[in-house]
């Protein structure tokens, strides 16, 4: 790349705004992780958006400031309920902590968190920070297991379903900042999801994105690997794997619902039998870690990258640990300036390439399943 990213020094300290009333548990929740997080986090500060009643345990805590919100996104919410009937919600107080309030004045957070529903999430955040100068479309993106032990970065995972070659482009280009950002690689690998390697398998769309991110990687802007297969997720073949948000969802719906049903398949045969029962005795530090290795809590929190502001989602199932795990990432991705790295990669990887925007509006984001 022509701009040096290493460059950017990490925020000594970070403000975490965070939706407490957001998820299937709300403050329950939301409450016990902020605290562990702050004990965590010495550089940390916390923006507790929610209602007086819910952020009361709080209002004594250290580094900690409460906002109050009159009202409440649910899970079953429409984003029309989210975007025009709750205007106090405590989603979108939370998300409008990352706006400047006035000319020059800092906002008062750096990256907001929420457990609240996603359709709603994206919807709100698109309204109100808007999306960065040379992307069309917010991307959601979020790690998965590989047998490397480490992780693949996955997006899109369900905000836009219908994609053009260019929009994978730019997920490419935000999922490398998104990396560069978290794991500190300055030139993370980048596959393209396809039913097969070979440059002539795939649709149109993905036979040019192909095209695109070649370019691009000739250019020395991406670190493209070529087509993967869905199996190259686990594998660990890439450090990204890019696709459009329909088939990212049924991915990670897919790969969720595979793990749900190997656990519970090891635990029946493990308690078929007397016999069975003691051997899952001897093999409990092996079953141990492995389901340490494969649990989605430490996998929690997925960016929604391309707007002008980092917002973070929590699974809205979360628990306590989970919810911290998503605190945590938000705040790694903020201390290391996650939302410059995006700028800066977008802004050179488009001048070089010479492309123009595409058009889109906001119809285009939908509700993930």
């Amino acid at each position: 790349m022509s701009l040096s990213q290493s460059a950017l020094t990490p925020l000594s300290r970070v403000r975490v705004a965070v939706d407490c009333m957001g998820g299937d548990h709300g403050p329950s929740v939301t409450l016990p992780a902020c605290q562990a997080f702050l004990a965590a986090h010495p550089q940390a500060e916390l923006v507790l958006v929610g209602t007086p009643e819910a952020l009361a345990p709080a209002a004594s805590w250290p580094r900690v400031t409460c906002v109050h919100a009159s009202e409440t996104v649910l899970m079953d919410d429409t984003v029309e309920v989210a975007l025009r009937r709750k205007r106090d919600s405590s989603m979108r107080v939370a998300i409008n902590q990352l706006k400047a309030s006035g000319e020059g004045a800092e906002p008062l957070a750096h990256v907001c968190v929420s457990a609240g529903n996603t359709g709603a999430l994206m919807a709100v955040a698109r309204y109100v920070l808007k999306t960065l100068d040379g992307i069309d479309r917010p991307a959601i993106a979020t790690v998965m297991p590989n047998r490397l032990d480490g992780f693949t970065t996955v997006l899109d995972l369900g905000a836009n379903v219908d994609c053009s070659a260019e929009h994978l482009l730019q997920f490419a280009v935000m999922g490398s900042a998104l990396v560069g950002a978290v794991s500190g690689k300055a030139d993370p690998s980048v596959g393209l999801l396809n039913i097969g390697e070979e440059v002539i398998k795939g649709s149109d769309t993905i036979k040019r994105a192909g095209e695109l991110l070649r370019e691009a990687a000739a250019r020395g802007h991406l670190h493209f690997h070529g087509n993967v297969e869905g199996d190259d997720i686990f594998k660990g073949t890439t450090d990204i794997v890019v696709c459009d948000g329909f088939v990212g969802n049924v991915a990670l719906k897919t790969a969720e619902g595979l793990a749900s049903m190997l656990g519970d398949m090891i635990r029946q045969e493990f308690t078929r039998t007397p016999f069975a029962k003691f051997a899952a005795l001897i093999a409990l530090p092996v079953l141990r870690h492995f389901k340490t290795r494969v649990d989605p809590r430490r996998l929690n929190g997925a960016a929604l990258l391309g707007l002008r502001g980092l917002v973070f989602k929590s699974h809205g199932s979360a628990d306590a640990f989970g919810f911290e795990q998503a605190l945590t990432r938000a705040y790694d991705a903020a201390r290391n300036r996650l939302l410059d790295r995006v700028h800066d990669r977008i802004l050179d990887t488009l001048q070089a390439l010479n492309a123009q925007p595409v058009a889109g509006g906001a119809d285009d984001t939908v509700q993930a399943a």
